[in-house]
């Protein structure tokens, strides 16, 4: 009988608000330049067209209070504060109603990001993936399930590092709302419980250090936590 040569780590399952099963990480899809001022701030144009996403390894995700190093490779290491979405039925060319009947839950997520890097593969026109997909670059705090709280326009989402507020907006700056996302990424793939959908970061994005201390809160839903370990 075969044997696998080696064992892979293992995804994160992420805890679930008044549920003792948690929910499991497939698949991580980004929605790109989402509210219109961070696009700004960046430099770039909003695509109203149709939106665009990029990819994380779920094996690279960690969850909320973890304590993380700086990682290699960057002198600008950025947060970015985000709604996710947490995929609960499996969902095709969904319309509208299918694709809010596909949310099984919502959360707070940060999408770190080595912004010098992600900068200069754009510039060469190069895939982003060594700017955004590094390890431990990707948080999760515990859901909470759709049938216990839902998006508005005036819910606030927000970041804070070391106590002072970076990012602050709400959730009628989103340029695709969320079933329009779920409607457009499930005409490409087949969506699927465990898939997870980060729809976007607010203005305000900038650099962190070791030794910073990230607190982000949407209202009414968990808040997020990270820690970067000081340099040796």
């Amino acid at each position: 009988m075969a044997h696998s040569l080696f064992t892979l780590p293992e995804s994160i399952s992420i805890p679930v608000q008044g549920r003792q099963q948690t929910y499991p990480v497939g698949r991580i899809f980004c929605v790109g330049r989402n509210y219109a001022a961070h696009a700004a701030e960046m430099g770039n144009e909003v695509d109203r067209e149709a939106p665009f996403y990029f990819t994380k390894s779920a094996p690279n995700a960690v969850l909320s209070g973890a304590t993380v190093p700086y990682p290699p490779g960057t002198e600008n290491f950025h947060h970015e504060m985000e709604l996710a979405l947490a995929i609960g039925k499996p969902v095709f060319r969904a319309t509208s109603a299918q694709a809010w009947d596909a949310v099984y839950a919502y959360g707070c997520a940060l999408d770190m990001t080595r912004r010098d890097l992600q900068i200069r593969e754009r510039n060469k026109q190069r895939p982003w993936d060594l700017g955004k997909d590094l390890e431990a670059g990707t948080v999760f705090a515990p859901l909470t399930l759709a049938s216990e709280w839902s998006p508005s326009d005036d819910t606030r989402i927000h970041l804070s590092v070391n106590g002072e507020i970076r990012q602050d907006a709400t959730l009628v700056e989103l340029i695709w709302k969320i079933d329009e996302i779920i409607s457009h990424l499930s005409g490409y793939y087949h969506l699927r419980p465990g898939d997870l959908i980060l729809t976007g970061t607010p203005a305000g994005v900038g650099p962190v250090q070791a030794g910073d201390v990230l607190d982000g809160a949407i209202d009414g839903l968990q808040p997020i936590k990270l820690t970067l370990s000081k340099a040796e």
